[in-house]
């Protein structure tokens, strides 16, 4: 048995799960998801908690055991919790700010980059040096946060660029002049 997989989920009490046509459907007071179920996996729900079960021992029934416990566990904790990504910006004159409901930033190009996220995905800027990209989708509010640091990843030289603001930037040693 996967570790992951056999781990029952605690169903919140805001949160409602139904399964239909191999669709499973969560939703709670922050929105709601669907996810289509693989025939690998069964999904029941008792007592409040919700079992993933796999049809046999083959090897993708295997991965996708813990592959569906985990997406359907961050389904539920998007619809009652939200998931969020925090950004920092390090560099002299790198900024971003919030212009209608594009994300404009500033970073050393010769031009401005405006990104649109899309309408499930929230994006805030608490100040000119850091972003907030929060939603109920775990998968997307990190692919929208990749994308942002994408324009500008950080450097090992200066530190310059976008960085998660639990990354580590290791720095290196520029050159030497000398002998």
């Amino acid at each position: 048995m996967s570790r992951i997989g056999k781990m029952p989920i605690k169903l919140a009490e805001q949160a409602k799960i139904e399964i239909k046509d191999n669709v499973i459907s969560v939703s709670g007071p922050k929105g709601n998801l669907e996810q289509r179920l693989v025939p690998e996996v069964t999904v029941d729900i008792a007592d409040g908690q919700v079992a993933v079960t796999r049809i046999d021992d083959s090897k993708r029934s295997r991965a996708m055991h813990g592959l569906y416990r985990m997406l359907i566990s961050n389904m539920l904790e998007g619809v009652t919790s939200g998931f969020s990504k925090k950004l920092l910006i390090n560099g002299v004159g790198f900024r971003a700010e919030k212009k209608a409901e594009f994300l404009a930033l500033t970073l050393g190009y010769s031009h401005m980059i405006y990104f649109k996220a899309p309408e499930e995905i929230a994006i805030e800027c608490p100040d000119p040096t850091s972003i907030v990209v929060s939603g109920i989708d775990k998968a997307l509010v990190g692919q929208v946060a990749a994308k942002i640091r994408s324009f500008r990843k950080p450097e090992p030289y200066r530190g310059k660029g976008i960085r998660y603001s639990d990354e580590f930037v290791r720095r290196k040693e520029g050159k030497t002049a000398g002998k």
